[in-house]
């Protein structure tokens, strides 16, 4: 009876829903992507489902990650999805896994699922990501979110384009939603898109964006496909080198100052120098102690915005007197 709705559907039928309920997905990434991807899927009976997601609740989260409620705020996201989702589908596996994808971990965990999708807002992951399914031979259901529009292709199935044919190179600087702003229903309307090209490729029916870059703007209704062609050296360099990271360092402006880091592990570009310390945002209630209330701190993350929250936070409730918010985030301490 759960799933009679779609088994009625000549496309899926009772050896359809077998191929699902046999079938493992593992998503990256428990956000505005993952979380409506994550309900559809679970809905329709995929037999194992790992969400993977090292971040924390937060209320900014909330307008768009609708799996989350108030009383989830400082939690783990792989831990409450899991919880939620399993009460929506009891009789499929559901798997939290709280940390962060590495190129330690990337490939392994891959090869333990027949398809990835990708719920991540930046391209340091999404490169990880692509490298680690060429060599596990994995495919992968691609978004990506700029304000109003959106992107999705398939890559890496049967053979097909990688996200290295249409992106050689990375650009220098991520854009995430955090910096630029973004209305819940974007997110959702892509991640369920996401689940349908997921859908498609494990019951075989449909026509896949495999090789294809579907391009939508909600806002004013514009739609376009491009066709993607494939770069076979640039899939071989993978499968000969193995997982490329995307780095990108540079040199802080100016070399007096002592500056604290808040950015997640995973943003770019990376700054080295012992003039700055780095304290994930998600990990700084454990780390408090390791900031000086001696000398003038300058905080700063990727935009100036969730770096003022927190210069705000610490001298409310922790007694900082010593910070200072960095303006316009990481550019201006790389160019002034």
């Amino acid at each position: 009876m759960r799933y009679d709705r779609q088994i009625t559907l000549d496309e899926v039928g009772d050896s359809g829903q077998e191929k699902l309920s046999n079938s493992s997905v593992l998503i990256i990434g428990v956000g505005g992507l993952g979380c409506p991807a994550a309900q559809y899927l679970v809905g329709a009976g995929i037999g194992k489902i790992a969400l993977m997601d090292h971040d924390k609740v937060s209320i900014s989260n909330l307008h768009r990650q609708v799996l989350y409620n108030e009383n989830d705020i400082g939690r783990s996201k792989a831990m409450v999805s899991q919880e939620k989702l399993q009460q929506l589908n009891s009789e499929i596996e559901i798997v939290a896994i709280d940390e962060a994808l590495s190129i330690e971990n990337a490939e392994k965990l891959f090869s333990q699922y027949d398809l990835i999708l990708d719920g991540t807002d930046n391209f340091e992951t999404k490169y990880l990501i692509n490298d680690a399914c060429i060599l596990a031979n994995k495919p992968w259901v691609y978004a990506s979110i700029y304000k109003n529009e959106g992107q999705l292709s398939v890559f890496n199935y049967q053979n097909g384009p990688s996200y290295r044919c249409l992106f050689p190179k990375t650009t220098r600087n991520n854009v995430s939603c955090e910096a630029t702003g973004v209305l819940g229903v974007v997110p959702g309307i892509f991640g369920m898109l996401q689940a349908m090209e997921v859908l498609k490729i494990l019951l075989g029916v449909g026509n896949l964006l495999s090789g294809k870059l579907k391009i939508s703007n909600l806002l004013i209704g514009s739609e376009q496909i491009m066709n993607i062609q494939k770069r076979e050296k640039e899939i071989e360099k993978i499968r000969e080198s193995g997982i490329i990271p995307v780095i990108i360092e540079c040199k802080i402006n100016d070399n007096t100052r002592l500056y604290l880091d808040i950015r997640e592990i995973f943003e770019q570009p990376k700054i080295t120098s012992e003039k700055v310390i780095q304290i994930p945002m998600s990990d700084l209630d454990e780390r408090l102690w390791e900031i000086p209330k001696e000398e003038e701190i300058f905080v700063f993350c990727q935009s100036g915005k969730r770096s003022k929250k927190i210069v705000d936070l610490l001298k409310a409730e922790y007694g900082f007197e010593n910070l200072n918010n960095v303006e316009g985030g990481i550019e201006t301490i790389i160019y002034g």
